[in-house]
């Protein structure tokens, strides 16, 4: 077998791991993902119907993203190519697309090119298949684990159609597990593995939806125990728990000890202890967590729970991230550590989580009412000739670039969301719009004295814009330009 040519072939036990011997071989094998493999479904049906086009599978390890391309390769009538990211670079492509344009012209097959771990591409290497892909010479199969919006260029998306794997549950891995039990060729039947219940049950429910890690454990342990008198390998729970190691005792998923970590290390931000915090990211890094995981909630951490109080945190939170990408583990785990230590010690704020969750409710559940006429754009004689942006008060033309104008629609006149608490700089925030508010309650009152529609409209001369009134430079008046 060289780069080009792949076969699934049932392997021998020594040949290969347990959990490469017990790939499924066809769709009926497949557990998991109905979603999108199960009958009737879209994928399933271009399958078996051989029309596949170029895909991106995403989702996390063990879940079936590599085993799925082998099948297209077994069900097409395509050439199949498979090569890893990790391993392949620019030689490696052309080698496949010449190879690939050469099969196409002399007996019009296509290729089926399957790059795994397609995110660790750069953007010029994703961009050398984008002419290939759009021609046909090559329908591209990618597998990531990682958000393809990101890691993946918008020009092989929009040519693409991501599929999203999810992790599988527990009655899944334990299919699984019971296959590769019960299997005398592929699996470790021949070794006569009486695997206790509880021990099975573990495995299921601490691999976190991902079958190589309980095939791994799960072959380790019946390896690793030695035949009884019978010839029997009594497989116990502390067998498996010793199989399982760190990650079994830290990413039990339906102990959710690992989303237990990431609540603790929230909440003792939260909390402003940053000697807890530190221990708690500590305890998810050494893990093997994903650092990029723990980036995205500091991010989110940053405007939920400081906010305005701080807004430095954000700026720190994304740039912890910024660092995570550029360094990897495990030298960016101080960068994580600093940001961590500054949010933790941050001044505190939800008022925008609080904001925003009540916008979110009325945009959901109110009438979302016409945006007014006077705030609208106008960029047209007939936009004009309806009202669009009539009677706009410009506030650069006004003191303290400030009028008594209203923005809401009618029915939402006075609703106010947002309330700055009196925490860091949101006291600033708080104040400032205080002072805002008296001021336009000043000119509204003034304006009501004068029988003015608009209290802006009191300056200067009758017919004078506002900003000759106030510059008196003969200028032409910035109200007379078009304003978005």
């Amino acid at each position: 077998m060289d780069l080009f040519e792949s076969e699934d072939r049932p392997r021998k036990r020594a040949a290969a791991p347990l959990a490469d011997r017990m790939r499924p071989l066809s769709l009926e094998e497949f557990v998991g993902q109905e979603h999108i493999v199960g009958p009737g479904k879209v994928l399933r049906k271009a399958i078996e119907s051989d029309e596949i086009q170029s895909v991106i599978l995403w989702g996390p390890p063990g879940t079936g993203k590599t085993t799925l391309a082998r099948i297209v390769a077994r069900m097409t009538d395509s050439r199949f190519v498979a090569f890893s990211a990790v391993t392949s670079g620019v030689k490696e492509i052309r080698e496949v697309i010449a190879r690939a344009t050469a099969e196409r012209k002399a007996s019009g097959r296509r290729t089926i090119l399957f790059v795994d771990e397609i995110h660790r591409f750069n953007k010029a290497q994703q961009d050398g298949f984008l002419p290939h892909v759009e021609n046909g010479t090559v329908v591209l199969i990618g597998a990531t684990t990682e958000n393809p919006s990101f890691e993946v260029i918008s020009a092989l998306l929009s040519r693409s159609k991501v599929f999203v794997l999810n992790p599988l549950s527990v009655s899944e891995l334990r299919t699984v597990l019971d296959r590769a039990v019960a299997d005398r060729e592929r699996g470790l039947a021949s070794l006569s593995p009486v695997v206790a219940e509880n021990a099975l049950s573990f495995l299921a429910n601490t691999s976190a939806g991902d079958a190589r890690v309980a095939l791994n454990a799960l072959e380790l342990a019946v390896t690793t125990t030695a035949p009884d008198k019978k010839g029997e390998r009594v497989v116990t729970l502390p067998a498996v728990q010793e199989a399982m190691q760190k990650r079994a005792l830290l990413y039990d998923k339906e102990g959710e000890e690992h989303y237990n970590i990431i609540s603790a290390l929230h909440k003792s931000m939260r909390g402003g202890d940053a000697d807890a915090s530190l221990y708690w990211l500590a305890r998810m890094l050494e893990a093997g967590e994903d650092p990029l995981y723990v980036a995205r909630r500091l991010v989110r951490f940053a405007s939920e729970d400081v906010g305005n109080a701080d807004p430095q945190a954000l700026l720190v939170a994304v740039a912890a991230k910024e660092a995570v990408h550029f360094v990897g583990m495990p030298e960016c785990n101080n960068a994580l550590a600093q940001a961590v230590t500054y949010l933790a010690t941050a001044p505190k704020s939800n008022a925008l989580y609080t904001a925003y969750s009540r916008v979110q409710k009325d945009v959901s559940e109110g009438e979302n009412p016409p945006v007014p006429l006077h705030i609208r754009n106008a960029p047209t004689s007939l936009m004009k000739e309806l009202g669009y942006g009539k009677d706009y008060m410009y506030p650069h033309e006004f003191p303290d670039t400030v009028v008594d104008q209203e923005y809401f629609p009618e029915a939402l006149k006075g609703r106010r969301y947002y309330h700055p608490t009196d925490s860091g700089f949101e006291a600033e925030i708080k104040r400032r719009m205080a002072e805002w508010m008296k001021k336009r309650v000043a000119l509204r009152s003034r304006a009501g004295k004068k029988g003015s529609g608009h209290a802006g409209k009191s300056l200067g001369k009758p017919g004078e814009s506002p900003g000759k009134a106030l510059g008196k430079r003969g200028k032409k008046s910035v109200r007379g330009k078009k304003k978005p």
